[in-house]
């Protein structure tokens, strides 16, 4: 582990750092260690209004820039991060305490983006009709719209950043992002690596602060669109907002996603991803698997699998390379898992069969916010757990009697972000992977993210807005169709055609 000295967060407006005088801090804190390490301004209405003036003028000009021009600077932050890839996960390790082994993955997944963002070129693309009509003919172009403005959760402060802001700038627009004032110093290494490779001051802005901030785009002319990675109640607020002032959204909300167990399964296929799908960012990522459900054949088996696999989960401090899992990112979310485990039990019919509430660590981690896995058996579908989404290493399993007792369970969710199936019968996989209301299914694998170049993102209650990201489709979401209709003729004027039936006109050129 580097030594981080304790952090300033400063706001990046027009390619420079921006400190704000006088205005309110909150402090940044160590999840490993519980120790405060810097702190991070709530930027005012001032800041807010230079981003957005910044963005816009700097819009007037970078949608001018070629598109290959465009690439090239997202191709040598592709290059710049491979370079520093280490302390860039480090930096995520540090405030947001994902283990490093992690922090390191979601550097290397962002890197692959960025290479998918190069073939802007390519996805953006239009198309020609040629001779719709006599001598007319009709080109679509995709085009910019403006400037963005996004919202990142604290649990993928890169991942985010990669999903919006590559493809925003590749096609044209710019960009002002607000990082979670929980886990901001990912963006600040990246504002660095901005003006490294030389990025036009304005094209990318970012600005901390409270929920405030996005208030401040919903009716502004400047602003084209929101987007947004958080809870499903912040999305809903958001398309709220983004409705009165007319701006395109795409808002990814909350989920509660199942790992089914049919009874064929490989069940060292399944225990392996169920470690990885429930513990992996200690149950912090919207396709964390926080339901385990199985068929009655192998029910108690299945329990007694993953009770002792959860037991072998070491938790502890984010740099420990021994470690399996580090903490939550507050104190309040790690008394929030425990207050669901009360609530659940509360609600009857289930059994608490693994405690991870006050795990044993190292002196040095006694005051972090840890939570070790905890799994509640035989939670019924009325149990608040089954159907709240708790963002923690908290897991509820369920006896269904067959995969459509499944498929009813997920199709009644509020959410529809991804469902898995762990079985080797092909009937089962088609079934479950046509009928599961979710936008991802996964089959013998529990964590259902897609590749950075095939669209990522729920349905229902996961996903509010016009589309996904990622791939063709995030860059449809930051550009527009323009269609342009030509008629072209002789220099010498028009050849002579036909007469024309003058009792229809046309309501399209002819």
């Amino acid at each position: 582990m580097s030594d981080f000295p304790y952090v300033k967060i400063k706001n990046f407006i027009n390619g420079q750092w921006r400190e704000e005088a006088g205005t309110p801090v909150k402090p940044l804190y160590n999840p490993s260690t519980g120790e405060q390490i810097g702190e991070v301004p709530m930027s005012g209405a001032d800041a807010c209004e230079a981003a957005i003036a910044t963005a816009w003028e700097a819009y007037q000009t970078w949608r001018e820039v070629p598109v290959a021009k465009r690439v090239a600077y997202i191709f040598k932050l592709r290059e710049a991060m491979i370079r520093n890839h280490e302390k860039l996960a480090q930096g995520i390790a540090w405030d947001q305490a994902k283990h490093i082994s992690e922090a390191r993955g979601e550097v290397q997944r962002v890197i692959e983006i960025l290479e998918s963002a190069c073939g802007t070129p390519s996805l953006i693309q239009g198309d020609i009709l040629d001779q719709v009509s006599g001598s007319i003919s009709v080109k679509v172009v995709r085009q910019s719209l403006g400037v963005f403005g996004g919202v990142a959760p604290f649990n993928f402060p890169a991942l985010v950043f990669g999903w919006f802001i590559p493809y925003a700038i590749a096609a044209g627009n710019t960009f002002i992002f607000k990082p979670s004032t929980q886990s901001p110093y990912f963006m600040q290494l990246i504002c660095e690596l901005f003006q490294e490779i030389g990025l036009p001051a304005g094209v990318v802005n970012v600005i901390h602060g409270d929920r405030s901030i996005p208030g401040t785009w919903y009716e502004d002319p400047r602003m084209a669109g929101v987007c947004l990675v958080g809870s499903t109640p912040t999305a809903k607020k958001m398309a709220e907002g983004c409705a009165r002032g007319a701006k395109r959204s795409m808002l990814l909300g909350g989920a509660k996603n199942m790992l089914l167990v049919m009874e064929d399964a490989n069940l060292d296929i399944f225990v392996n991803n169920f470690l990885n799908s429930c513990y992996g960012s200690a149950g912090q990522r919207c396709l964390a698997g926080s339901i385990v459900a199985a068929v009655p054949e192998i029910y108690d088996t299945v329990m007694e699998r993953i009770l002792e696999a959860s037991k072998t989960v070491k938790v502890g401090d984010a740099f420990d390379p021994d470690v399996y899992m580090g903490p939550l990112i507050s104190r309040a979310a790690a008394d929030n898992v425990a207050k669901y485990v009360d609530i659940a039990l509360a609600h009857g019919n289930c059994e608490l069969i693994l405690d991870g509430r006050n795990p044993v660590l190292p002196e040095k981690n006694k005051n972090g916010f840890f939570v070790g896995p905890t799994i509640i058996r035989d939670v019924t579908p009325c149990n608040p757990l089954f159907t709240t989404e708790v963002f923690g290493p908290l897991v509820a399993t369920i006896k269904v009697a067959d995969m459509d007792d499944a498929l009813n369970l997920i199709r009644a969710s509020e959410f529809g972000n991804g469902a898995c199936i762990f079985t080797q019968n092909a009937y089962y996989i088609e079934r479950f992977s046509r009928l599961a209301d979710v936008g991802m299914v996964g089959v013998n694998v529990g964590i259902c993210a897609p590749h950075p170049y095939v669209p990522f993102g729920g349905i229902k209650g996961s996903l509010l807005g016009t589309d996904k990201v990622q791939g063709k489709d995030g860059l449809n979401f930051f550009t527009q169709n323009k269609v342009t209709t030509v008629r072209t003729h002789h220099p010498k004027g028009q050849a002579s055609k036909p007469a024309a039936n003058t009792s229809i006109r046309s309501c399209v050129a002819s």
